[in-house]
């Protein structure tokens, strides 16, 4: 998987939303339940349970999702000891979960620092762009669209599952279908694992093309061995509605600056002219 760090795609307005959503997904990532002890690796059972406890009031669960299926009896947060040993307790719940607003809470939920730091990433390099070009306002309803659109196309795929899903991946990847719409010609500088990082200045339809690639792979459970605990198919569907939602615009889009120079090392990067 390559790695982007920088576009060639200069900005006309400071993109508010999207340094507050970075802002948003950081601070809500420190303060979850139980984070210190897993970043530390010396997370106990009891940090575990208020985790879990946290996850299934805040997430979104397919199966709550479309069949409205709440559960009787969830982790309090407490442990206590069974037949079996030591575990999280579970009792009714102490509060009214919508199924709908779990949608919202979740996308700020994040299951580690990679998960977090890497869409953060994507995000910081492509959301600027289709902010500038959409408004404040439009991209944050934008955002949100591709997110619930991302969530709900899941959970029809997966409507008996009971497990909680997390993660901006789904909104984020309506940010970068809306990119490959409206700047699909832009530079993208990135790093390619090539027995080092080889630093690489390519155009955004095949950063962004081979990425949407990798994920309609993954979602089929070719190439790795996470595909049951990474929400793929959600990737997909963000990625397909932030093009959709997009498309109107391509036609008033300025195009980028074309930067001159080679594709690779120093040399690509753009020559100033007098």
């Amino acid at each position: 998987m390559v790695i982007p760090v920088h576009d060639v795609n200069p900005v006309r307005r400071t993109p508010y939303v999207t340094y507050a959503l970075i802002a948003a997904n950081v601070f809500v990532f420190l303060f979850m339940p139980g984070l210190a002890g897993s970043v530390a690796g010396d997370s106990s059972l009891a940090q575990y349970c208020h985790l879990q406890a946290f996850l299934d009031q805040y997430a979104v669960v397919p199966r709550e999702l479309i069949h409205h299926q709440m559960p009787r009896l969830v982790p309090t947060g407490d442990v206590g000891v069974g037949p079996q040993g030591p575990g999280c307790l579970v009792g009714p719940p102490g509060y009214d979960k919508s199924a709908e607003l779990s949608v919202l809470t979740a996308m700020f939920l994040h299951g580690g620092w990679l998960h977090l730091l890497g869409n953060m990433l994507f995000l910081l390099i492509f959301g600027n762009n289709i902010e500038d070009r959409m408004g404040h306002v439009r991209f944050a309803l934008f955002y949100g669209a591709c997110g619930y659109a991302a969530t709900y196309g899941f959970a029809l795929l997966n409507d008996g599952s009971a497990e909680p899903l997390i993660g901006a991946s789904g909104a984020i990847a309506g940010v970068l279908g809306a990119y490959l719409v409206l700047y699909p010609k832009a530079r993208v500088w990135v790093l390619v694992p090539f027995l080092v990082f080889l630093p690489l200045r390519l155009p955004a339809w095949l950063v962004l093309g081979f990425w949407f690639v990798l994920q309609a792979v993954y979602s089929s459970g070719t190439g790795v061995s996470d595909a049951g605990t990474v929400a793929y198919a959600a990737h997909i569907v963000g990625f397909l509605a932030g093009m959709l939602i997009a498309w109107p615009l391509r036609r008033g889009t300025p195009p980028p600056p074309e930067p001159r120079g080679l594709l690779f090392g120093r040399q690509a990067r753009p020559r100033h002219t007098w």
